[in-house]
């Protein structure tokens, strides 16, 4: 059975989730400059690049969209995580009908010891059939219209060579005992993220809570995890929800979870 971290990471990013992951690499190379905060940072997201999950497992559920104009549309979503010997995959399989036709949206993401993420997105609607490959910040669009972005589903910031941890502005974060890390992006787009403030559950390495700011710095997107519920004596990610700030947009992930 997987931990509430595992299923946060299938699940987002992300989040996650929006459960909110080269930086193997970038530890290693570590200058003697860095302050003690970088270090521990980064040391912290090699930790959490490297939990990867113990086993197979499919999770499923609804995307619960509603955009920026207040309309709604809800594709049902399927998590199949792969594990591999050096390392695992894991496919979002996002479909629509309604009375514009049907959507398909899938996209792969495969985490490979010591070597960056790799991303396969695959759409098919009434326009027609697009797939191609994403890295960097080509991967900050969304997925299947939602307000998960690519980049969130494989936790994209944890890869970023700048990591810090930060002073906890409170003793708690949603009754938890927290660490706060913040992964900033060295040369963001325009429309990317250039840094995200993550909530780290010290116990359990789960995300409390995470923030995500655009190229000029303010804040572009908040998201936490709302729900849990316990299956087969374990604590499981029920729910999750994304915001966009900017927009107005909001979207939930809700997983089908098996009842006790």
């Amino acid at each position: 059975m997987k931990n509430l971290f595992q299923t946060g990471r299938a699940a987002l990013s992300f989040l996650v989730p929006l459960i909110l992951f080269v930086a193997a690499g970038a530890a290693a190379a570590t200058p003697p400059q860095l302050s003690s905060a970088e270090l521990q940072g980064r040391k912290l997201a090699q930790e959490l690049c490297n939990s990867q999950p113990g086993e197979n497992f499919t999770n499923t559920g609804v995307l619960q969209i509603r955009a920026g104009d207040g309309k709604r549309f809800e594709p049902s979503v399927t998590v199949e995580t792969t594990v591999k010997r050096d390392g695992w995959q894991t496919l979002y399989f996002a479909t629509l009908n309604n009375g514009k036709g049907h959507f398909e949206s899938a996209l792969t993401v495969t985490h490979a010891d010591g070597k960056p993420n790799a991303y396969h997105l695959t759409e098919t609607g009434p326009a027609g059939h697009f797939e191609t490959n994403l890295n960097g910040d080509a991967t900050m669009i969304p997925f299947a219209h939602s307000d998960f972005w690519i980049a969130d589903l494989g936790l994209e910031f944890l890869h970023w060579p700048a990591q810090k941890i930060l002073p906890n502005p409170t003793s708690l974060k949603r009754g938890r005992s927290y660490t706060l890390l913040e992964s900033t992006n060295p040369a963001p787009s325009t429309n990317a993220y250039s840094r995200v403030l993550s909530w780290i559950d010290k116990e359990t390495g789960g995300l409390l809570q995470a923030e995500a700011y655009d190229a000029q710095g303010k804040l572009l997107k908040e998201f936490a995890p709302k729900s849990f519920k316990k299956v087969n004596g374990q604590w499981e990610l029920q729910e999750m929800e994304i915001d966009n700030d900017q927009t107005g947009s909001r979207t939930r992930l809700e997983f089908d979870l098996p009842k006790n």
